[in-house]
């Protein structure tokens, strides 16, 4: 099985994805998109970690 990666370098966009967060002033679980934060004017860091948060 073969998997395509795309790889993002400096100064490229990153493409619009969708994920479900928890907001804790509302005490729910929503949907949030890229698209929607950068319509919204807001700043967005991305953070990846490994699957079991170890610290590396």
């Amino acid at each position: 099985m073969s998997e395509t990666t795309n790889r993002l370098q400096i100064g490229q966009s990153v493409p619009d994805f969708e994920l479900t967060t928890y907001d804790p002033t509302q005490g729910d679980f929503s949907e949030i998109s890229l698209a929607e934060l950068k319509n919204q004017g807001k700043w967005t860091i991305l953070f990846f970690y490994p699957a079991d948060f170890t610290f590396v």
